[in-house]
């Protein structure tokens, strides 16, 4: 396979590997190397991110072993060794996790009363009709505008008093 300058490839790149063991010495304990930099890597971003303890031990090919340890392998040893430790601290953490859950669910819901209020009295103020508003206030253009549109209101609802009166009676409704 040539690259874009006319060449060969001179590395095999990232492919897909048949997963059985290697059974070439050196190939075999390079690839351990790697992927054992690669799980450590992964388990301490694993750490930091979910703030987890975690202890990795690994013997190599060499029959030497490497280890992975956060916070520290004293402590996890400890939790160990006093036997119930792990049960006891990750009922206590699921405690935890779940008053923390309550307290947020019960502020979220505090906080979309609060937006439901807000927005019923938004709606409300807004279906406040014109002839509602108050006329202390008001100068005299105003006044005169504010009457004017009184007398225009008056005209339209006798307009359509005099429209359903025409109607046929079974087609009103009867007010109590």
């Amino acid at each position: 396979m040539e690259n874009l300058h006319g060449r060969k490839k001179l590395t095999m790149g990232r492919r897909k590997i048949e997963m059985k063991k290697i059974q070439k010495k050196a190939s075999l304990l390079v690839t351990f190397t790697k992927r054992r930099t690669w799980l450590f890597k992964k388990a301490s971003e694993l750490c930091i991110l979910c703030g987890s303890e975690l202890s990795i031990i690994v013997q190599s090919p060499a029959k030497k072993f490497y280890a992975f340890h956060s916070p520290s392998v004293e402590s996890m040893r400890h939790r160990f060794d006093i036997g119930d430790g792990f049960i006891t601290d990750y009922t206590s953490y699921i405690d935890d996790a779940r008053t923390e859950y309550e307290e947020a669910v019960r502020m979220l819901e505090e906080k979309k009363k609060e937006v439901i209020v807000t927005a019923m009295n938004r709606e409300i103020k807004e279906r406040e009709f014109w002839w509602d508003q108050q006329i202390d206030g008001m100068d005299l253009q105003q006044l005169e505008g504010y009457l004017e549109s009184l007398e225009t209101l008056k005209k339209n609802i006798a307009c359509r008093i005099e429209e359903m009166e025409k109607l046929p009676k079974k087609y009103m409704i009867e007010l109590e």
